[in-house]
């Protein structure tokens, strides 16, 4: 496993002033940043997952989710009166215009959601608070954040993991090359680049030692 790369610029961090450090989990589709949220939360963090918080704001009814239908129109909604993730998601990810005007409306109604949940985290003084948001940078939180780690994985091994999940392989290609810029962009801001492609046991170890670096420097 490559040695995690430090310094990503970026002066400001830490600007919520959380009591507990906050690590912010970036990373493309597939490349195991659930996973690695997972072993930080057996490990004492507290993990917030902002795809959920964005599922709740997308549930049927709520405003954001009236939002993107009047925007996108009555076909992306189902019978039942959910939105119908997976064809917007075939949509906005094959059309940057599109995913563009999708998050003018999702980011400003998920970050509230964010920062009270974070904010009710640090209350319970957890080991640290992990932010599990692909879009963390794009919608401006990762100044919130002491430090942005990134979890990444070749290719060949993102591909494979995503058809393993009954994802069609042409799904999954579109997706991962959507993210490519994005990737950029992510690898610009990381503090810390967390490679998965390797034994389970020895990424484990190295979340394991990020995660004691992140605590001795709050110490």
């Amino acid at each position: 496993m490559s040695d995690p790369r430090r310094g990503g610029p970026g002066p400001r961090r830490g600007t919520l002033g959380t009591r507990v450090p906050l690590i912010g989990l970036i990373g493309p589709i597939g490349c195991g940043k659930s996973t690695v949220a997972a072993w930080l939360a057996a490990r004492g963090a507290a993990v917030i997952d902002a795809d959920q918080l964005t599922r709740l704001l997308m549930a049927p009814g709520t405003p954001v989710a009236a939002a993107i239908v009047a925007r996108f129109g009555e076909h992306y909604r189902r019978l039942d009166g959910s939105l119908d993730r997976s064809v917007l998601g075939r949509l906005v990810f094959s059309d940057p215009k599109r995913l563009a005007e999708l998050e003018a409306i999702v980011h400003p109604a998920v970050a509230g959601m964010l920062e009270a949940s974070i904010r009710a985290a640090d209350s319970r003084n957890p080991a640290a608070i992990v932010l599990e948001a692909i879009k963390l940078v794009e919608a401006g939180h990762a100044p919130w954040c002491d430090e942005i780690w990134l979890v990444v994985c070749e290719p060949d091994t993102q591909l494979a993991r995503l058809t393993g999940r009954s994802m069609a392989e042409p799904d999954a290609r579109q997706r991962i090359a959507a993210q490519a810029a994005s990737l950029k962009l992510w690898r610009a801001t990381a503090t810390r680049i967390l490679p998965t492609d390797g034994p389970r046991a020895v990424v484990e170890r190295a979340v394991d030692a990020a995660l004691r670096e992140a605590l001795a420097r709050r110490r």
